[in-house]
């Protein structure tokens, strides 16, 4: 069992940045594959970013290359997603997830537990 706790959330002007947080609990953070979605009123959750067991792989939403960076700590059982250049279009609640997989790291379906999400709000 993983629990997640994300913070680091808020409201921002657009150019703006925020770091997100996700603490997890329990002994085995380090064999998960772990991941960054969105989720606008409205809209499907989607992909934002996912990073390996031992932060050598990333992926991204193709809309937020170049301006967000996901890393993690496995000593502190620490995720992080450092959002540049926020746009209104990132405006979303922000989950973060665990997968003890990780074979379908860009689908919802391939995450195994979910934080309960922060609110990030870009202004224009």
């Amino acid at each position: 069992q993983v629990q997640l706790v994300e913070s680091g959330g808020g409201l921002v002007q657009a150019g703006g940045s925020l770091r997100l947080s996700c603490a997890a609990s329990g002994r085995t953070f380090s064999s998960y594959g772990m991941g960054w979605f969105r989720q606008a009123p409205g809209k499907e959750r989607e992909f934002v970013t996912a990073i390996g067991r031992n932060g050598g792989s990333t992926r991204y939403l193709d809309s937020v290359k170049g301006r967000f960076t996901i890393s993690r700590d496995n000593a502190k059982n620490m995720v992080y997603l450092q959002m540049n250049s926020l746009k209104p279009e990132d405006t979303a609640v922000y989950y973060c997830a665990a997968s003890r997989d990780f074979i379908a790291a860009m689908s919802p379906r391939g995450y195994n537990y979910w934080g309960q999400g922060t609110q990030v709000t870009v202004s224009s």
